[in-house]
């Protein structure tokens, strides 16, 4: 089949040439969610997630996302129903005044990444720069951990992104933050997890 994007005029040529390459496999089906988890943790699988590690890192430095003038911190909150501990970062002015907040949720399909790879840090000052509170969650992944240690398939990091909003909302005073201008927002899997938080947190308030 012939990629529309490749005879779109307005797309850039660098851009084309990614397209062009071959689609992966498609997935095939497995016997066991224990067989996907040992793919997922496999030596070649853990060296393929260090360098992307590495090169998401080189995002996080001064020059792409200065710190000037932020105050960061790391928070921690017990998710629920099944009482597991997950962390909050939390990215803002260094400044007295109350301001509205981002509740980021990061991507990786569900299954991978953390609010704290270096692509995340950078981009959680880049949008506190703009003069808003940042707060991103590390919930819980499908296949390997984020900083959460615990592992586990759907609604876990779901459940772990209501229980952060929850808290986000809950101590909004004592983050200076607005409780009535808070926006959740994430890209990827965290946009679809965002969806999903905002549809479950109306449900449970």
């Amino acid at each position: 089949m012939t990629n529309r994007i490749n005879a779109d005029p307005r797309i850039d040529p660098r851009i084309k040439a990614v397209f062009q390459l071959p689609d992966p496999p498609a997935p095939k089906d497995v016997a066991s969610r224990e067989q996907v988890l040992a793919e997922a943790n496999s030596p070649v699988a853990l060296q393929a997630e260090a360098a992307t590690e590495a090169f998401l890192a080189l995002c996080d430095n001064e020059t792409n996302a200065p710190s000037a003038g932020l105050k960061i911190s790391t928070q921690e909150c017990v998710s629920s129903p099944d009482g597991n501990t997950i962390k909050l970062q939390i990215i803002r002015p260094d400044t007295a005044e109350q301001l509205p907040c981002i509740y980021y949720i990061h991507g990786g399909g569900m299954q991978v990444f953390s609010c704290f790879n270096g692509m995340y840090r950078s981009w959680g000052r880049i949008i506190a720069a703009r003069g808003v509170a940042v707060v991103m969650v590390d919930f819980r992944n499908a296949l390997r951990p984020s900083s959460a240690p615990e592992v586990a398939p759907f609604p876990a990091g779901l459940n772990d992104c209501v229980a952060g909003l929850r808290w986000l909302h809950k101590n909004a005073a004592s983050l200076n933050i607005d409780p009535k201008r808070i926006v959740v927002a994430g890209e990827s899997g965290g946009g679809n997890l965002s969806i999903a938080t905002v549809m479950k947190a109306i449900s449970i308030w």
